[in-house]
């Protein structure tokens, strides 16, 4: 082969390396001038964009403030991490398995004036930790809200506002609906885990200390108290949200007092109010906590098999 040959070979050689190297970068860094299509495939989902509208109503039922993270499963285009850092301050991450998108996504907020404010990543939901988010969005196939449902409920702090369009998560039932132009939301707020065998201590003498067994099944609590040895009573209208545990209880004495406080692991600490009293109570839990959800159902265990 003479040089002129050579030279040319070498060029092209090196031409055509360097059109793969930029085709690969291009593919892994996906194409900002993307235009996406309704009902274009995904990985587990086509792509459907959430209703303005609906956005804001989610982001409302989450009560997203400029102290909240928000982590968009899913995130498509990025519409709901750009409404929240654009309409209500919110710090965001965007994760999205199209490169494509993730590209498009990052335009679409340099435009909207919120890049340093939210980040697309691109990634898979069941790969990638988010579990910093105080606010988690998804429009999600039923079977994939079940997939993500144990580690929301087990990883997730509590306290967390979980919102989604349109699909549900089973029999863990959502804390407050809305329909906004037949579009359905949805808000799940993650709970504690109050469960087990408590001990409770009064600061109030008169009040005195009792015992309390809780059964939970997601953020539904119910149980009983044992006062002393002759006088066992259920809980009144026992409510939990987030880790705050709020419940009524007839002493001894016959009256009825109100026992709020915060579950922050195996203790639980508030007040007690009620009929001229105001103390402070004290719990501790004998004991390891039970579960609190169904786990999975066959086909999400079917899927992760």
């Amino acid at each position: 082969m003479n040089l002129l040959a050579r030279s040319l070979a070498v060029s092209l050689i090196s031409f055509a390396s360097l059109s793969f190297t930029a085709q690969a970068q291009t593919a892994q860094q996906g194409n900002p001038n993307f235009k996406p299509q309704v009902g274009q495939a995904g990985k587990d989902v086509i792509w459907v964009p959430t209703p303005d509208s609906l956005v804001n109503r989610m982001l409302r039922m989450a009560q997203t403030t400029e102290k909240d993270f928000v982590v968009d499963l899913g995130s498509g285009d990025g519409k709901i991490n750009i409404a929240a850092a654009r309409d209500f301050k919110a710090r965001g991450l965007g994760i999205e398995y199209n490169p494509d998108m993730v590209a498009v996504s990052r335009r679409m907020a340099r435009e909207a004036g919120v890049d340093k404010m939210v980040e697309f990543r691109q990634g898979d939901i069941f790969k990638t930790e988010f579990f910093d988010a105080t606010v988690v969005t998804m429009y999600l196939l039923p079977q994939l809200n079940l997939r993500l449902r144990p580690i929301l409920l087990d990883r997730m702090k509590p306290g967390t506002r979980l919102v989604a369009h349109a699909f549900t998560m089973g029999d863990w039932e959502p804390d407050e609906t809305s329909v906004v132009e037949n579009r359905y939301g949805y808000l799940w707020i993650v709970p504690a885990n109050a469960s087990g065998n408590w001990r409770v201590n009064v600061a109030e003498r008169a009040v005195g200390n009792f015992t309390m067994d809780l059964n939970q099944t997601y953020q539904r609590v119910s149980g009983n108290a044992r006062l002393n040895a002759d006088i066992e009573a259920n809980l009144i209208d026992p409510e939990l949200r987030g880790d705050q545990f709020k419940f009524a209880l007839r002493a001894v004495d016959g009256r009825v007092l109100t026992y709020t406080g915060t579950v922050a692991g195996n203790r639980i600490t508030g007040t007690v109010t009620g009929n001229g009293l105001n103390s402070t109570f004290t719990a501790e839990r004998s004991g390891a906590p039970r579960q609190i959800h169904s786990g999975t159902d066959a086909n999400s265990r079917a899927m992760n098999n």
